[in-house]
């Protein structure tokens, strides 16, 4: 599995790129305004400078024609943007035609198997599920990634990566990597928790404990 990062904060992506282990980012107009006053198109080329690996870029028009054209633009940012755009019925036709043309699209703000399927068939390289809102309103997130997983195993024309998005906790992450998720977009907060375990610091601490004992011999 993959882990993305969902944030537009440059320092956090520096630090994180260079633990060797992101593969992406994932960004949207809510995490821009609560990091920067810089304009989008600024701060995704910044990111894209660090990061080898897909960017997501969000679409902020609503109809499918005004979708397309502002796609289109983000696209030549940076050759790895990869464009979000909502699952809606303007999103779905955006996306088809989009696809055809090679601009990989993440089909974003999904909450079911069956809105997540209708991404792949339009032709979305990624279908992202929001765990984290569905566990919010008393639904089980990550068996909306397990049901979304074995549909599109069963049709390998389907390529559609499966992310499992809006993530909360390590936790999300583990059961997102049993389920057999593509990939997982997590904040950065989260990602620092899955580095850190308490025994690993009393481990630490106890082999530097005997070491100077040992050195003081």
């Amino acid at each position: 599995m993959q882990i993305f990062l969902d944030t537009a904060n440059i320092d956090q992506i520096k630090q994180a790129a260079g633990l060797g282990i992101i593969s992406g980012v994932t960004t949207n107009p809510s995490l821009l305004a609560k990091e920067t006053t810089a304009d989008y198109e600024t701060v995704t080329k910044k990111i894209c400078s660090i990061i080898d690996g897909p960017v997501s870029v969000e679409v902020l028009s609503e109809t499918a024609d005004e979708m397309i054209k502002e796609a289109r633009i983000k696209a030549k940012w940076a050759p790895n943007v990869n464009i979000k755009i909502p699952i809606t019925p303007d999103g779905l036709t955006a996306t088809s035609v989009l696809s055809e043309e090679g601009i990989d699209v993440n089909m974003t703000l999904c909450f079911s198997a069956n809105q997540a399927l209708l991404g792949a068939l339009a032709g979305a390289a990624y279908v992202s599920i929001f765990v984290g809102r569905l566990d919010d309103v008393g639904q089980d997130g990550m068996q909306v990634v397990e049901d979304t997983i074995k549909i599109l195993a069963n049709y390998p024309d389907l390529e559609a990566q499966v992310i499992a998005a809006s993530i909360r906790n390590p936790m999300h992450v583990t059961y997102a990597a049993m389920a057999g998720a593509d990939v997982a977009t997590v904040p950065y907060a989260v990602l620092m928790q899955m580095i850190q375990h308490p025994l690993t610091d009393a481990g630490i601490k106890r082999f530097l404990d005997d070491w100077k004992k040992v050195a003081n011999k």
